[in-house]
C-alpha cells in the first residue's frame, strides 16, 4: 500500500512538471504553430500557381501544335475548370460544381486559344487539419519525454530519502517493540508492591509509567497509521470505556479528582477497537491533565437515534479551541506531552464521520462531546 502510495506521488510530480514545461513553452509553440501554418498555406497557393502555369503553358502549346486532342494536364490534389467568355463551363477535371468554400483558389484570364477558353480557374482542397495534427503529435511526444524523463529523475533522486525512511521505520518498529516488553513488566511490578504498600512516591511512579504507556500508544498508532488497515468491527463500547476509566482512576486520585460516570450498558457500535480506545484515552487524560485537583470529570455515554460519547472537565478552559487538533499544539507547555493525542483523535473521527463537538470556558472547564452515527 505504501509502495501504491509513494508510486502516485511520483506519478502526479512528475505530470505537474510535464504540465508546468508544457505551459512555459506555450509561446513558443503558438509562434511554431504561426509560422508552420503561413508556411503550409504559402506551399499550397505556390502548388495551384504552378498547376495553373502548367495548364495555360499546355493550351498555348495546343495552339501552336497540330493535334486534333487536347491532353489537360492533371493532379489528384488540384481540380481546374475553363470556362467560356460567359462563364460556361468548357471543361473540368472533376465531376464536382466549382465550390469556393473550404478551398484556395487562382482564376487567370486566358488569351485567344483553340478551346475558346477564356477563364481558368484552379481550386484546392484547403485545411489546417494536417498542422493541427502534426502539432498534436509533437506536442504529446515532447509531453511523454518529459513525463518519462522526470518520472526517471523523481525516481532516482528518492531512493536515498526511501532507504532512510525504511531504516527510520525498521529503527522505530525495533524500538516501540523493545520498549513494550520492559514497560509492561515496570508496571505489573509496581502495581503488585502498590497492593502490598501504598506510598504516594509509588503511585507517582506507576501514574508515570501509565502515562508513559499512553504516549507509546499514540506513537504505535502514528507509526502504524500508514500501513495498517483499521478494520471495524463489533465493540463493545461501554464495556470498553468502562475498563479504561478503570486505567485512569488512579491517574485522577493523584489529583483527589471524582470521575463521575452515565454510562449506558451494552451500547455497541461498528468501530475498530483499537481506533475507539485512542479516542477514549486520549479525551480522558486530557481532562484529567487539565482540570483542577480536586475537581469533577463527568463522563457519558448515552444512544438515543445516535451514539454521544461526552467528557466534561472543570479545568483551566481552553483559549483557542480552533488549533487544539493541530499535531504539536499544546494549550499549556507545563503540562507536557507532544501534542500529538487531538490530531490523532481528529484523523479518527474524521475517517470515521464522528462529528466532533467541543465547548470551552476559560477557568470554567472543556466538554468535549463525540456523536457517531449507528
Amino acid at each position: 500500500m505504501k509502495e501504491s502510495h509513494n508510486k502516485n506521488h511520483i506519478i502526479k510530480l512528475s505530470l505537474a512538471y510535464t504540465i508546468s514545461i508544457i505551459v512555459l513553452i506555450c509561446i513558443p509553440a503558438y509562434l511554431y504553430m504561426q509560422s508552420e501554418i503561413n508556411s503550409y498555406k504559402f506551399n499550397q497557393y505556390k502548388n495551384i500557381d504552378e498547376h495553373s502555369l502548367n495548364i495555360q503553358r499546355a493550351i498555348y502549346d495546343f495552339n501552336d501544335s497540330k493535334n486534333m486532342i487536347f491532353r489537360f494536364p492533371k493532379s489528384f490534389l488540384i481540380d481546374s475548370y475553363l470556362l467560356s467568355k460567359n462563364k460556361e463551363l468548357i471543361f473540368s477535371t472533376t465531376s464536382q460544381t466549382l465550390n469556393y468554400k473550404n478551398n484556395i483558389s487562382k482564376q487567370v484570364t486566358l488569351s485567344s486559344n483553340r478551346l475558346d477558353a477564356k477563364y481558368l480557374i484552379v481550386t484546392k482542397r484547403f485545411s489546417y487539419k494536417q498542422i493541427y495534427l502534426k502539432i498534436a503529435i509533437l506536442t504529446l511526444c515532447i509531453g511523454l519525454f518529459i513525463f518519462i524523463s522526470a518520472y526517471l529523475i523523481i525516481k532516482q533522486s528518492i531512493i536515498p530519502y526511501k532507504e532512510a525512511n525504511a531504516y527510520l521505520d525498521a529503527f522505530f518498529n525495533d524500538a516501540m517493540h523493545e520498549l513494550k516488553t520492559p514497560l509492561g513488566v515496570i508496571q505489573l511490578n509496581l502495581e503488585i508492591l502498590e497492593e502490598k504498600q501504598q506510598t504516594k512516591e509509588l503511585s507517582r511512579v506507576l501514574n508515570g509509567v501509565k502515562n508513559l504507556h499512553l504516549i507509546y500508544d499514540d506513537i504505535e498508532y502514528l507509526i502504524k497509521n500508514k500501513r495498517v488497515l483499521y478494520k471495524k468491527e463489533n465493540t463493545n463500547f461501554s464495556e470498553l470505556l468502562n475498563q479504561r476509566i478503570n486505567i485512569f482512576e488512579s491517574l485522577a486520585l493523584s489529583k483527589e479528582i471524582k470521575i463521575d460516570m452515565n454510562i449506558t450498558d451494552n451500547i455497541h457500535i461498528e468501530f475498530n477497537r483499537t481506533e475507539l480506545q485512542r479516542i477514549i484515552d486520549n479525551t480522558i487524560s486530557n481532562a484529567i491533565k487539565y482540570s483542577k485537583a480536586k475537581s469533577n470529570i463527568k463522563i457519558q455515554l448515552i444512544k438515543n437515534e445516535k451514539v454521544v460519547f461526552k467528557v466534561e472537565d472543570f479545568g483551566a478552559g481552553i483559549k483557542d479551541t480552533s488549533k487544539i487538533f493541530n499535531r504539536y499544539y499544546r494549550e499549556d507547555s507545563i503540562k507536557g506531552g507532544f501534542g500529538i493525542g487531538l490530531n490523532i483523535v481528529k484523523n479518527i473521527c474524521d475517517k470515521n464521520k464522528i462529528e466532533i463537538i467541543c465547548n470551552s470556558e476559560i477557568k470554567k472547564g472543556s466538554t468535549f462531546t463525540y456523536i457517531f452515527n449507528t
